[in-house]
């Protein structure tokens, strides 16, 4: 499977950006699909992840009320709608996929196989 994600820019604080990652080699919506992001500095965190059975979202505390995973099937793309965007919320975001990922690992990005190649995401004050 191939990822390509795009969408990242610079917002001020209050802004909205829509992340896209886009697949190819295999069929999205059967695999368990999520966002991740990297601050400066920072070690890699979970930020949102759509389950592959039943399409249920997971999120991290830190984005929920505020960020929404979707997917677009017919287009094989998933993607990350973030409202009322922070200074914190500065990062490089990636997504990631994995066709047998367990429902208990999603927030996990060791278990995650592929990969996109990540898109900035910068947020003034």
């Amino acid at each position: 499977v191939q990822l390509q994600a795009f969408g990242g820019g610079l917002v001020q604080a209050g802004g909205s950006l829509r992340l896209s990652c886009a697949a190819s080699g295999r069929t999205f919506s059967r695999q368990t699909r999520a966002w991740f992001r990297q601050g400066p500095g920072q070690e890699r965190e979970f930020v949102a992840a759509m389950w592959r059975s039943t399409g249920n979202t997971y999120y991290a505390d830190s984005v929920k009320g505020r960020f929404t995973i979707s997917g677009d099937n017919a287009k094989n793309t998933v993607y990350l709608l973030m409202n009322n965007l922070r200074p914190e919320d500065t990062a490089v975001y990636y997504c990631a996929t994995d066709p047998s990922i367990i429902l208990s690992s999603v927030r996990m990005s060791s278990q995650y196989e592929y990969w996109g190649q990540g898109t900035q995401v910068t947020v003034s004050s």
